[in-house]
């Protein structure tokens, strides 16, 4: 062969080579393109990946084709990969900025919110109006200050319920009894092995496991449920359900709207259960229906499907029901919808399901809105990507108003950066199930335990006279603007604790022979958890004067500083508390400087506070200013001994007891003899 024929040949070879290549690459897209239009996301995922290594670099459009489809796959199985497909798209310049939006999505899912952020705002200009990415743009920039708040709601993994390498979820109560749960578990039975796994998720298939409470408390062996020829949990066909050994995250959650056996809801009275139940037919996954089967003896009859549209081809999932069982909230994607799995609603008319009705764009979105619970006072619980969240799904409780809904995002714990979702509530309390996938690097889902501890408030203190010393027979009596009335003693040692009640204002009254009365006041109204408030009670003797510590002067004057006006605050609140009493306000100098400029000055200052207390709203008739100047030195009493021990008990601080003091000691007594002070003179003003 000459060397031309030779390299004839070669490029014959190279470029039949390169068309084979070309021509399976397509037959590749070609396949995986048929299973993602029936929803086989793993085994589709799995294709786009092998395919797009072998798509030319200078192909950027069928990369960009490819790698988009391969995010799509993987964001809804909730494989981490969807991060990396959906750039690769970007990179590629697919043509859709729906990309954007996906790409956001998947980072926000990741609890990514700087980098989610900027792929919002991407997608927003070019679609100003778009809710999903408004709420998501709007929740990156507020997850911060959403993490700062707190709740009193306390969640722990449900040990029984959840197994090693499954995913477990959508716990739900038999009845009101609340003694025995129903949840849905891709767990391998013990009797059987090597189940085929869905081609949807490459997981194996789910189905419904039942436990119940034994004496002790404790949850029993948890067990299949056995449904009369539905419970085929060992069948060969697909299903859907989450969570595989190849990181692709453990639920896809909208998938398990068409699990084989999962999501159900029971009437009050325990003896009818709807599921969602789906059956492949000849290997092809047929969308999910709702059934019901009645319990007779124990046993759970042969299930029927609900028709709920006349076009069977309509999937329809996650039933809930109304506390009289006469309308029944499901999940569905069903025409007229808002995008993606909204809820609906049908009530029960007449032995059948009619009147399918949307819930409307208060509730649904262009994500997916899934799981609903509603509950006795007609709240709605659910979970949905659609409305401003954490990450991936969140829960939300809706509250019906005025024929419209407020929408609440039920924060953390319950939210995540992961999916969460499917909450169901142990009858009328706050306690029961929600499940989530969060901190599981293979995406499985676990089932939550949450309680809401009873919130305890209550007020505690001392009451003691203004020195200090505990009051033994003091009274309390608090009064509360929901009609709360209590009346108690004080203990020996002078304390006291009283239990409050949530959303009241009290008012608070300590009296004792001898003292001046003294209120306070206390409110409820913003306790988020258990609390234990602190008021302390300081009585005012009636037969002998007080010193007011904290009241001050300008140097040599009686202009009063800004530092006293908290202490003229107390007195006035103290006489407005004691209207019935008149009293002598008294000013006194130490014993430096002449006596008769010092009792001018004491003269003044006593008239200062005087004026205080009248442009306050004191009636004058009630005040009398007198100055000592340092006529009336002060005798030392228990607590100024205690504080002071080179002052003995009933020492009367004069000048010649100061005289014989050190400089240091002497300036003390100065201070203390410099001050203002009140004494009740009547009690009985305007008594009569």
């Amino acid at each position: 062969m000459t060397k031309t024929k030779t390299i004839l040949f070669l490029t014959s070879v190279i470029l039949l080579g390169v068309t084979l290549s070309s021509c399976g690459v397509k037959a590749r897209i070609k396949k995986a393109d048929k299973k993602f239009a029936i929803g086989e996301y793993y085994e589709a995922g799995n294709i786009y990946q092998s395919a797009y290594r072998q798509v030319s670099a200078k192909d950027k459009p069928t990369r960009a084709y490819v790698a988009f489809r391969q995010g799509e796959c993987y964001r809804n199985i909730n494989n981490t990969r969807a991060v990396t497909a959906y750039r690769n798209a970007i990179r590629n310049r697919y043509p859709d900025s729906i990309v954007y939006l996906r790409h956001a999505q998947v980072l926000h899912y990741q609890g990514k919110y700087q980098d989610a952020a900027k792929s919002y705002e991407i997608f927003l200009q070019s679609h100003p109006d778009d809710y999903v990415a408004q709420g998501g743009l709007f929740a990156c920039r507020q997850i911060n200050e959403w993490k700062k708040q707190s709740s009193r709601y306390k969640i722990a993994p449900e040990k029984d319920f959840n197994q090693k390498r499954s995913s477990n979820f959508a716990a739900c109560f038999i009845g009101d009894d609340a003694d025995a749960v129903v949840f849905t578990s891709n767990r391998t039975p013990a009797s059987k092995k090597n189940l085929r796994n869905s081609s949807i998720t490459g997981v194996p298939v789910f189905s419904l496991y039942s436990t119940r409470k034994n004496a002790l408390g404790t949850w029993e062996d948890i067990e299949p449920l056995s449904i009369a020829e539905a419970n085929t949990a060992d069948s060969s066909g697909d299903s859907e359900g989450g969570g595989n050994d190849e990181g692709s995250g453990a639920s896809l959650k909208a998938d398990k709207a068409v699990a084989e056996l999962g999501a159900c809801c029971f009437t009050a009275d325990g003896k009818t259960m709807y599921f969602t139940y789906s059956k492949p037919v000849n290997g092809s996954d047929q969308g999910a229906k709702i059934f019901v089967s009645d319990r007779a003896s124990g046993e759970w009859g042969e299930p029927r499907e609900i028709k709920l549209f006349s076009d069977s081809t309509i999937t329809c999932g996650h039933p809930s029901l109304s506390a009289d069982g006469d309308t029944l909230f499901f999940v569905s994607d069903a025409p007229g919808g808002y995008g993606g799995k909204d809820i609906w609603y049908a009530e029960y008319d007449g032995g059948e399901w009619v009147g399918a009705t949307n819930l409307g764009p208060q509730i649904n979105t262009s994500g997916d809105e899934m799981y609903p619970t509603i509950r006795r006072d007609g709240s709605l619980y659910f979970a949905s990507n659609g409305h401003p969240g954490y990450g991936g799904l969140d829960l939300f409780k809706a509250v019906p108003q005025d024929s419209t809904w407020i929408l609440f995002n039920l924060g953390a714990p319950f939210n995540s950066a992961g999916d969460d979702f499917a909450i169901n509530f142990e009858g009328n309390t706050e306690n029961g199930f929600f499940s989530s996938n969060r901190g599981q690097k293979k995406g499985y889902d676990l089932i939550y335990r949450f309680t809401l501890p009873e919130m305890i408030l209550q007020v505690e203190g001392t009451v003691t006279d203004n020195n200090g010393e505990n009051l033994t027979d003091a009274m309390l009596r608090l009064i509360g603007d929901d009609g709360t009335i209590q009346r108690l003693q004080v203990k020996r040692d002078g304390t006291y604790r009283i239990k409050l009640k949530k959303d009241v204002r009290y008012a608070m009254l300590v009296t004792a022979r001898g003292y001046l009365n003294e209120k306070q006041t206390l409110t409820t109204m913003d306790a988020a958890d258990s609390y234990t408030y602190r008021q302390d009670f300081s009585l005012s003797p009636i037969s002998r004067p007080v010193t007011m510590d904290n009241i001050f002067y300008e140097f040599a004057k009686w202009t009063l500083t800004p530092a006293s006006e908290e202490g003229l605050n107390q007195l006035i609140k103290l006489l407005n508390d004691n209207p019935n009493i008149t009293i002598e306000l008294s000013a006194h100098t130490d014993r430096v400087g002449n006596a008769e400029a010092n009792k001018i000055l004491s003269e003044k200052r006593a008239q200062s506070v005087v004026d205080y207390l009248i442009q306050h709203g004191i009636d004058r008739e009630r005040l009398t200013p007198v100055g000592y100047g340092k006529e009336k030195p002060v005798v030392a009493d228990k607590a100024l001994s205690q504080k002071y021990p080179f002052i003995p008990l009933e020492q009367e601080l004069n000048e010649q007891f100061i005289d014989g003091l050190t400089k240091e000691q002497q300036d003390i007594c100065n201070q203390i003899n410099r001050r203002t002070e009140f004494k009740v003179l009547k009690t009985t003003y305007k008594l009569y």
